[in-house]
């Protein structure tokens, strides 16, 4: 007579399954005030799409100056930079041709009154000199070695806006062939629609720093996004593998308990390779100076947000799916 020994699936330590309203309820209002953002953003009379477009996109003048400071420099403050500017005349750059308008520059102070970085509209050598020498008596003086000035014209930034658009949509459409071959329809739609979830996010904090303090976004957020969805997959795909695992191990018991176990077995791992990712671009964000500050607050949501979604969105999700599935989250 064999008697057949009952293997007791190990307990896991956490249980997500539990806290499944929550994450659904933290993700959903997440996503509905990215959406409320970038729906304002495209209402608004001064930006009109749903993120603040750079000088990357739109083209333009940017001007960079360094203070002399010694030792420190007095207190500066945006605003005040802004009316300067507003009571510059610049020279004319064709007879007949109206001047640009410098009312609406962006004006950024940076390291702690060290710096300006002015965003302005099209202009020539002879008027980009001219804001200059406008804000040396009361906001200088700059150093001679600390000015640059970049210029992009708008047919330059239509072309990187294109480019921009094309490069996501092509690494998406791989992503997505990628997990619709590798894993089954279930799992294939849960992975993409947590992609989406991230890169939702992600845009929705742009579109209301876009509003609320005028940060624009270039070529360099489109890279941040490309590699939020890499990221956002890669780390969705192991907890999902891990998930397959236990399909064999524990057959007998519900999804739920099955995701349960999966869940705490790659909690550790996830939150670790979350944390090592995300020291490097805290450097960049504290130390990394203002060209990559943005970029790198980016990254950063898009990791954080990643993980969530990886651990807390994703497979809460599936026994939802696999229950009202022809072919319950089957393997390949």
């Amino acid at each position: 007579m064999t008697t057949q020994v009952s293997v007791q699936p190990p307990a896991p330590r956490f249980r997500i399954s539990r806290h499944r309203r929550l994450a659904w309820g933290g993700s959903g209002l997440a996503c509905l005030l990215s959406v409320i953002g970038l729906v304002l953003c495209w209402l608004n009379p001064s930006i009109q799409a749903p993120l603040k477009p750079g000088l990357d996109f739109t083209g333009g003048t940017q001007i960079e100056l360094r203070r002399v400071c010694q030792p420190t420099c007095s207190p500066l403050a945006a605003e005040a930079v802004q009316r300067q500017l507003s009571a510059i005349k610049l020279p004319a750059q064709a007879p007949g041709e109206a001047t640009p308008r410098l009312e609406s520059a962006a004006v950024q102070v940076l390291d702690e009154g060290h710096a300006l970085l002015l965003r302005l509209p099209a202009l020539t050598a002879a008027q980009s000199s001219a804001v200059i020498e406008g804000l040396e008596p009361q906001s200088g003086p700059f150093e001679a070695s600390g000015q640059s000035i970049g210029t992009i014209g708008p047919t330059l930034g239509a072309q990187l806006f294109q480019s921009s658009i094309i490069s996501l949509l092509v690494s998406f459409a791989a992503i997505a062939l990628y997990i619709t071959a590798r894993y089954d329809r279930v799992f294939a739609f849960l992975a993409l629609f947590t992609l989406a979830h991230d890169v939702l996010i992600t845009c929705g904090l742009f579109a209301w720093l876009g509003l609320l303090l005028g940060i624009e976004v270039d070529s360099l957020f489109a890279v941040s996004l490309i590699t939020v969805a890499g990221y956002s997959v890669t780390d969705t795909v192991v907890v999902f593998d891990r998930i397959r695992e236990q399909r064999t191990a524990l057959r007998h018991l519900p999804v739920t308990e099955q995701v349960d176990v999966a869940v705490d077995a790659t909690l550790t791992r996830s939150l670790y390779t979350s944390l090592t990712t995300v020291l490097p671009l805290l450097g960049l964000i504290f130390f990394g100076g203002s060209n990559l500050f943005w970029f790198a607050i980016a990254l950063t949501t898009g990791i954080v947000v990643g993980s969530w979604s990886s651990i807390g969105v994703a497979p809460t999700l599936l026994p939802l799916f696999a229950a009202r599935s022809a072919e319950p989250a089957r393997a390949d």
